[in-house]
């Protein structure tokens, strides 16, 4: 883990790519694509399975992610170089055995190293299909930026590969050789498909029995249409030309809509973690005490 004095040039500063970029509101249609390259990794989808509240709370752990990658982002040296303390050491609890006996632990570092790199592959992937694409350069600096935040999180630099190009390597070799259909997967699968109440206070029962159905058709086709082939195959998940067509006028209207955006929307992380600052205060994103409530 870096020394305190290295936070300050770890974390990116405001006008960055990174900071400009990576709350965009139209990200969160690439959560689910996310999720799925993470736990179809053998250990991270274990880990899931056996130690997180996912089933029963889905949308708590996309609230819990964003509040980790926000504060890291948006929070400032202090607040992200405390966050990312406390994240590697939720994940020093986190172990268990593989369906075939083998043990693993979240903090192996192929796949601590894993989760902190869909989180970029997603960012970037999603600007492309619904936002603003990233030109070479851009892509570049981005993830330089983001490779430094990852040793916030205690992720040598060894981990992860140096350059952008490197990471499109990185990328194909995880699936061609690491990605499996996991149990984890099914789950990330079957929550898009029907995804449950979030805890608004505003939202009624009527209200959610007519958002749910065209909220999960969007989070699904989003999520599939962002995978690749060869891992909708060995996910057994289907695609057609149908679908591709609805994805493509959603993608085209949504990017379409970037020069009406109102700011607020094409960077939300400042707002977000004022409004999430009490739970994040309370240590809500990851502690000892909530593996504790998941195990019981």
């Amino acid at each position: 883990m870096p020394h305190a004095a290295e936070w300050p040039g770890l974390v990116p500063a405001p006008g960055t790519i990174t900071w400009r970029r990576a709350s965009d509101a139209r990200l969160f249609l690439a959560a689910g694509y996310a999720l799925l390259l993470q736990v179809s990794h053998p250990t991270v989808g274990a880990g899931v399975s056996e130690h997180s509240q996912f089933r029963r709370e889905p949308w708590g752990r996309l609230m819990r992610t964003l509040d980790y990658t926000y504060t890291m982002v948006y929070g400032g040296p202090q607040a992200a170089g405390e966050m990312g303390r406390r994240i590697r050491s939720f994940h020093k609890h986190i172990r268990g055995s593989l369906p075939d006996g083998r043990a693993y632990h979240a903090l192996e570092p192929g796949a601590y190293a894993w989760v902190h790199a869909t989180l970029a592959e997603a960012i970037v992937r999603a600007h492309e299909r619904f936002g603003r694409p990233f030109s070479g350069a851009q892509c570049e600096a981005f993830w330089a930026e983001w490779r430094a935040l990852g040793r916030l999180l205690g992720i040598r630099e060894r981990d992860l590969p140096a350059g952008w190009e490197g990471f499109g390597d990185y990328l194909q070799e995880m699936v061609a050789g690491t990605l499996v259909h996991t149990v984890a997967v099914d789950d990330v699968l079957a929550a898009l498909s029907r995804p449950s109440a979030p805890k608004l206070p505003a939202l009624s029962a009527p209200a959610w029995t007519l958002a749910r159905p065209p909220l999960g058709h969007v989070l699904r086709l989003a999520t599939v249409g962002l995978l690749a082939p060869v891992l909708r195959r060995r996910f057994g998940v289907s695609w057609s030309p149908a679908q591709e067509l609805q994805l493509r006028a959603f993608s085209s209207a949504l990017r379409s809509a970037t020069p009406v955006m109102p700011a607020w929307l094409q960077n939300t992380g400042a707002g977000y973690l004022r409004h999430r600052a009490p739970e994040i205060a309370r240590g809500e994103v990851a502690s000892p005490s909530r593996l504790a409530r998941t195990r019981a």
